[in-house]
C-alpha cells in the first residue's frame, strides 16, 4: 500500500466534522492543540505563492470562499510574489503550496528541517501540520503542502469537506452547515499516493439529459460553431472543481455531438490548469473526437486498411494539439459508430495502428521517449480478442479491462500480466446505450456489487487507470463518489464497514442523527437492490411473478416501506436542505417506486381481466395514474430551485420496443372488463392463491383441457413461510353481492366468514390458516364451500378442495425444513463455515438480489490458490426434506450464484462445487465458454445472465426423505454464492426464487 495509507483510516470523528474515508482533523470547538482557522469573528489569512501551480492558486481561492460559506468569515487572501514580503509578522496564517514548486514552501522546509520525506516524490501525496517559527517573525502556522500540484488541491478540498462544504454544493444543492468557529488540529490531516493513480469518470449518451440542460443553462441555446454542442469551458470549470473535491483527476468528455477541444479552444487550457488529465474514450485514438471531428474534417473511409494517411494525418492533430497538456492518449482504433474494426479479428491491422500511432507521438513530442507518454488501449468488447488472439501490445501502454456493459469485468490481469510498466485499469459501468437495453435513467447499480468488482482489480493489481462511465453523471452522484473514494484509498473499506460510506455521506450532505443517517443507507441500499434486480428499462407487467411466492405483492411491499422512509425524512428536513434531499434520495425512490409499481399493477390489470375480474379496471386507472405521476416527478425535478435542473431527467425510460431508448416514453397496455354487464359465469369470481386461473367457468389455466375443468384444490403444511394461503373473492359484473365462507373441518381459520362485494368495493382477500395442527393427522382432506348471494340471482357455490399435510422433522433436527414442496435458503444463513489455509466464506451484506451474497475470503489468499473438490474452504446448511421430485428419491438444487466471469485465466474458470450427504461433490464451471472478446449466449438477451443479474446453477443429487447436509465447496476464488433453492417436487417459477424457508 502507498505511504501514509494507514492515516487515512477512520480516525474518530473530531467535533463532528463528517469526512467520509479520509483522516479527520477539523473541530468546531477549541482546544489547547487545535489551530484556529477562525475564532472569535477573526480569520486566519491565507497565503501561497504565485509561482505555484495555477491550479493550486485557483483552489486556495476556493479553499478561502469555502471557509466564508461555512464562517461568514473570509479569510484575507495573499498571493505572494516574492519571500521578503510574504507573510506578515505576528499572524498564524495558513500556507499553502507544493514541494518544489513553492519557495514558501521550500523556505519553511528548509529552515525548520520538517521531516516531509512522507510524501517527497509520492503521485498526489500531501501532509498538514502546525509548524512552529516557519518564517521570519511567524511564531506558527498552519502548513498545507501537496507532494505534486493535485496532492496540494486534494489538501485544500480534503479541509473544505470536512469544514461542511460538500463536493456537491452546486451540483447538487447541498447546504453548507454554519458554524462561528473554524480548528484544525495541530497535527493535522495527511495521504499517501491514491491506490489507483488515474480516478476518472466518462460523460456519455448525454442526449437528451446533460445535453439539453447545459445548452439551456451554459450556451444560450446555439452550442459551438462547429458540432452545436453546449460543452463549453464555462460547463467544464464547474465540472472540474467537482471532480477535485471527490478526488477525481481524469475524463472523457462529452463526446455524442461534442468534440472537446473543438467546442471550446479553452477547454484543454483549464482541464490542465485545474489540474485534471484529459482523455478520450476507448473508440477515440489520439485525444481526436471520433466519429464527431472525423465526420467533420477527415476525408475518406474511417479504415485503416485503404485510408491510411489521411486517418494518420488527422491523428498527428489530435497529438499535436494535446502536447502543451496532461494527457492519457488512447491508442488502438474501432470502427465507425462505435462498432467493430473489421469483420474478423485483423490483428496484423490494428498492430501497425498502434505502432504508427506510438511512432507519430514520439515524432510530436520531439523524439520523446514514448514509454513517457501516458497511453492505454481499453480492451472493450472484441477489442479483447485482439489482445487473446496474439496482438503484442508495448509494455508501457496500460491496458484497460472492460465490464461486460453490465457491471461485472471480463477479465483481469494473470499472474503474468501484473508486472508490466503500463499496468492496468478497469472501465466500468453505471450507464449503457446498446444490447440487451439502454439504461441511463436512474440509480441501478449496487454500491456492494462495485466493490466486489473494484476491489478484485485492486487484489489482481489493475490499478494504473480507473473509468467510470457516469452518463449524464446526475442521477448518480453518490455512486460515482464511491467509485472514486474507493480509488482514493481501497485499504479502509471492508464488507464490514462499507454501508458507512452512505450513512457517514447522509450526514455529511444532510446534517442527520446517527440513526437517520442509518435509515439512508437502507434506503439507497434497497434503491439500487431492487432496480439492479432488474434494471427499470427491462421491467414488464409479469417480470415478478403475480401468482407464486407473492413476489409481486412482496415487491410493492419493499417499494412503499422504502418510500414511505425517505418520505418521512425529507419531510423533516428544512426548506433549505429540501432540493438536495430530494435530488440525492427523494426522486431516485419515489420515480423508482412509481415506476415498478405501475409496471406491476399493469401486470395485475392483464391477470385480473383475464380472470373477468371487475377490479382489473382500478389497476387499469392506477396505471394511468403512476404513468402521469411519473412525468410529474420529472416536472418537479426540472422546477426546483428555479428551473436550475431543467432538462436534467428528459431521459425515457418506459416501455422500450428494442434496445434504443423509446422516442417518448408510453404507458404499459392496460385492459378493461366491462363492468355494466353480468359475467356469464355468474356474479362471483373466486381465485386461490397461486392460481392463474379462475373459477366458476371456463379459463384456460384451470385445468389442461380449459373448460368442465373441476373444482380447485389447494395445499397446505405447517412450514409454508407465509403460514397462510388465500382465496381472493371479487366481482364478476355490476350486481353486488353477499358471500359467505364455511368449512366441513375445525381446524381451518378464517381472515372473513362473510363480507359483500360490489363495484365500490370489488375485491375481499380471505386468508386460510390451520389453528391447530395437533387435530390434523397426516394428510387430511376439508372442503370450503364459498357461497355468494344477489338480488335476484341463483345461489352461486364454489367449493374448494383444502388438503392439510401435517409433516414433522425427526426429533433433534436443527436446520431448514420444507414446504410447499421446496426449501429455500439465503447463502448467508449458514449451519457451519470451514476455513483452509486462511481463507474462509464471508457475507457481503446487501450484495445482490435478496439478502446477501458469501464468498471466498481473502480472495488473494495463499497467492490467490484453488482447491480441488471436497478439500477447500466450505460452508454447510442442514435441511429436511419430507417428499422427492415423483417421490423417486431425486432432489434439484438451483445455486443462484452473481454472474462473475472469469478472473483467472482460460485454465482456472470460475467455479465451485456443491455436495450433498456424502455423495462425491459436484465441480460446476458455471459460465458457458465463448470465443475471445465474447460473451457465452446465455448471458445476452432480456432473460440473459446480466439481465437477471444471477446465474441459476442446476445439480441434481438424491436424498431420500429426511435430514441431509447440503454442502458448498470453494474452488476457485470470486465466486459469489447468494441463494440456495432445493426442489423436492414443488417448485414452481418465480423471478428471485421462493422466500427463505422455516428453520426449527
Amino acid at each position: 500500500m502507498p505511504s501514509l495509507q494507514a492515516f487515512a483510516g477512520f480516525a474518530a470523528l473530531i467535533g463532528g466534522a463528517h469526512a467520509i474515508g479520509q483522516m479527520s482533523c477539523v473541530s468546531f470547538e477549541s482546544s489547547s492543540s487545535a489551530f484556529p482557522v477562525v475564532s472569535s469573528g477573526q480569520a486566519a489569512p491565507v497565503y501561497f505563492s504565485s509561482d505555484d501551480w495555477l491550479g493550486v492558486q485557483l483552489a486556495a481561492t476556493n479553499f478561502a470562499t469555502d471557509i466564508e460559506r461555512v464562517t461568514g468569515q473570509k479569510p484575507a487572501l495573499h498571493n505572494v510574489t516574492s519571500l521578503t514580503s510574504a507573510v506578515q509578522s505576528g499572524s498564524k496564517p495558513i500556507i499553502i503550496g507544493t514541494l518544489g514548486q513553492s519557495p514558501l514552501i521550500d523556505q519553511i522546509v528548509n529552515s525548520t528541517n520538517l521531516d516531509v520525506s512522507s510524501i517527497d516524490g509520492q503521485w498526489e501525496a500531501f501532509m498538514t501540520q502546525v509548524v512552529a517559527n516557519p518564517l521570519p517573525g511567524v511564531d506558527s502556522a498552519y502548513v498545507m503542502i501537496g507532494a505534486d500540484k493535485r496532492g496540494t488541491i486534494y489538501a485544500l478540498y480534503d479541509h473544505s469537506e470536512q469544514f461542511g462544504v460538500s463536493p456537491w454544493y452546486w451540483w447538487a444543492d447541498v447546504p453548507t452547515k454554519q458554524h462561528s468557529e473554524l480548528f484544525v488540529a495541530a497535527t493535522g490531516c495527511a495521504h499517501g499516493s491514491p491506490t489507483v493513480k488515474y480516478r476518472g469518470i466518462f460523460l456519455n449518451d448525454e442526449q437528451p439529459a446533460l445535453q439539453n440542460w447545459a445548452m439551456e443553462k451554459f450556451s444560450n441555446g446555439t452550442g459551438a460553431y462547429y458540432t452545436g454542442s453546449p460543452f463549453n469551458s464555462e460547463f467544464y470549470t464547474t465540472l472540474f472543481e467537482l471532480m477535485l473535491r471527490f478526488k477525481a483527476n481524469y475524463l472523457w468528455p462529452a463526446m455524442w455531438s461534442s468534440a472537446f477541444a473543438v467546442d471550446d479552444p479553452l477547454n484543454q487550457h483549464y482541464a490542465d490548469m485545474y489540474g485534471i488529465v484529459m482523455g478520450t474514450s476507448h473508440e477515440e485514438p489520439i485525444m481526436r473526437s471520433t466519429p464527431v471531428e472525423w465526420d467533420i474534417f477527415g476525408s475518406g473511409p474511417w479504415d485503416y486498411s485503404v485510408n491510411r494517411q489521411n486517418i494518420y494525418d488527422f491523428w498527428v492533430v489530435g497529438a499535436e494539439r494535446g502536447k502543451p497538456y496532461e494527457n492519457i492518449y488512447s491508442v488502438g482504433m474501432r470502427g465507425a459508430g462505435d462498432l467493430p474494426m473489421s469483420p474478423t479479428t485483423n490483428v496484423a491491422l490494428l498492430q501497425q495502428v498502434i505502432g504508427d500511432q506510438r511512432q507519430l507521438l514520439s515524432d510530436v513530442n520531439n523524439g520523446t521517449n514514448i514509454t513517457t507518454i501516458p497511453q492505454m488501449w481499453c480492451l472493450y468488447q472484441e477489442v479483447l480478442a485482439y489482445y487473446e488472439e496474439g496482438l503484442q501490445v508495448p509494455d508501457d501502454v496500460t491496458l484497460l479491462w472492460a465490464d461486460d456493459l453490465f457491471g461485472n469485468i471480463e477479465r483481469f490481469p494473470l499472474y503474468n500480466e501484473r508486472n508490466r510498466s503500463g499496468g492496468a485499469g478497469v472501465y466500468y459501468h453505471y450507464d449503457l446505450v446498446g444490447a440487451m437495453r439502454d439504461y441511463k435513467w436512474i440509480t441501478s447499480s449496487q454500491m456492494t456489487k462495485t466493490f466486489d468488482q473494484m476491489s478484485l482489480a485492486v487484489d489482481r493489481d489493475a490499478v494504473r487507470i480507473w473509468i467510470l462511465n457516469v452518463g449524464d453523471l446526475k442521477p448518480y452522484e453518490m455512486q460515482t463518489e464511491f467509485f472514486i473514494t474507493y480509488g482514493w484509498n481501497s485499504s479502509i473499506w471492508t464488507p464490514d464497514n462499507l454501508n458507512t460510506f452512505v450513512s457517514t455521506w447522509a450526514q455529511r450532505e444532510f446534517a442527520l442523527s446517527e440513526s437517520d443517517s442509518g435509515t439512508i443507507a437502507d434506503i439507497i441500499a434497497n434503491v439500487s437492490r431492487y432496480n439492479s434486480r432488474r434494471k427499470p428499462e427491462m421491467l414488464n407487467g409479469t417480470t415478478y411473478s403475480l401468482t407464486n411466492y407473492r413476489e409481486a405483492e412482496i415487491m410493492l411491499e419493499e417499494w412503499n416501506t422504502v418510500l414511505e422512509s425517505s418520505t418521512a425524512i425529507y419531510n423533516t428536513v428544512s426548506l433549505a436542505m429540501k432540493p438536495a434531499f430530494f435530488q440525492l434520495v427523494q426522486h431516485p425512490v419515489e420515480a423508482s417506486h412509481t415506476v415498478a409499481t405501475m409496471w406491476i399493477y399493469a401486470g395485475i390489470n392483464n391477470l385480473y381481466a383475464s380472470q373477468a375480474r371487475v377490479s382489473a379496471n382500478d389497476y387499469a386507472t392506477q396505471v394511468q395514474s403512476l404513468f402521469q405521476k411519473d412525468y410529474d416527478l420529472e416536472l418537479e425535478y426540472h422546477t426546483i430551485l428555479d428551473g436550475k435542473w431543467d432538462h436534467m431527467m428528459d431521459q425515457t425510460h418506459i416501455m422500450y420496443y428494442y434496445w434504443q431508448q423509446p422516442m417518448q416514453d408510453t404507458m404499459p397496455f392496460v385492459t378493461w372488463v366491462q363492468s355494466r354487464k353480468s359475467s356469464i359465469a355468474g356474479v362471483m369470481r373466486i381465485v386461490p392463491e397461486k392460481s392463474l386461473g379462475a373459477w366458476p367457468g371456463d379459463n384456460m389455466n384451470d385445468c389442461a383441457q380449459g373448460y368442465s375443468c373441476p373444482n380447485p384444490t389447494m395445499t397446505f403444511d405447517p412450514y409454508v413461510p407465509f403460514q397462510n394461503s388465500y382465496v381472493d373473492v371479487g366481482a364478476g359484473g355490476p350486481i353486488p353481492f353477499d358471500f359467505t365462507v364455511t368449512s366441513n373441518a375445525s381446524w381451518l381459520e378464517f381472515s372473513v366468514t362473510a363480507g359483500s362485494i360490489s363495484l365500490l368495493a370489488p375485491e375481499q382477500r380471505v386468508y386460510i390458516s390451520v389453528n391447530d395442527w395437533s387435530q390434523v393427522t397426516g394428510a387430511e382432506t376439508a372442503v370450503i364451500n364459498f357461497n355468494a348471494t344477489a338480488q335476484g340471482q341463483p345461489l352461486l357455490n364454489v367449493p374448494i378442495t383444502f388438503i392439510a399435510n401435517h409433516t414433522v422433522p425427526s426429533e433433534g433436527f436443527s436446520g431448514f425444513v420444507e414446504g410447499d414442496g421446496v426449501i429455500s435458503i439465503e447463502a448467508a444463513h449458514t449451519t457451519s463455515n470451514t476455513s483452509v489455509a486462511g481463507i474462509s466464506w464471508i457475507e457481503l451484506p446487501g450484495y445482490g438480489r435478496t439478502l446477501s451474497g458469501i464468498t471466498p475470503w481473502p480472495r488473494m489468499a495463499d497467492n490467490g490458490t484453488n482447491f480441488t473438490a471436497g478439500a477447500g474452504p466450505h460452508v454447510e446448511y442442514d435441511f429436511y426434506n419430507f417428499n422427492t421430485i415423483g417421490q423417486a428419491g431425486n432432489i434439484t438444487i438451483t445455486t443462484y450464484v452473481a454472474p462473475s466471469l472469469n478472473a483467472n485465466g482460460d485454465d482456472r474458470p470460475i467455479a465451485f462445487a456443491i455436495q450433498v450427504d456424502s455423495e462425491t461433490p459436484q465441480t460446476e464451471y458455471f459460465i458457458p465458454p465463448a470465443a475471445p472478446g465474447e460473451l457465452p449466449d446465455a448471458w445476452n438477451g432480456m432473460d440473459g445472465f446480466a439481465a437477471t443479474n444471477i446465474v441459476p446453477v442446476v445439480t441434481n443429487f438424491t436424498a431420500y426423505p429426511g435430514a441431509h447436509i447440503l454442502k458448498i465447496w470453494m474452488v476457485e476464488p470470486a465466486v459469489i454464492v447468494e441463494k440456495i433453492v432445493i426442489d423436492t417436487g414443488g417448485l414452481v417459477p418465480s423471478y428471485l426464487g421462493p422466500p427463505e424457508s422455516m428453520t426449527v
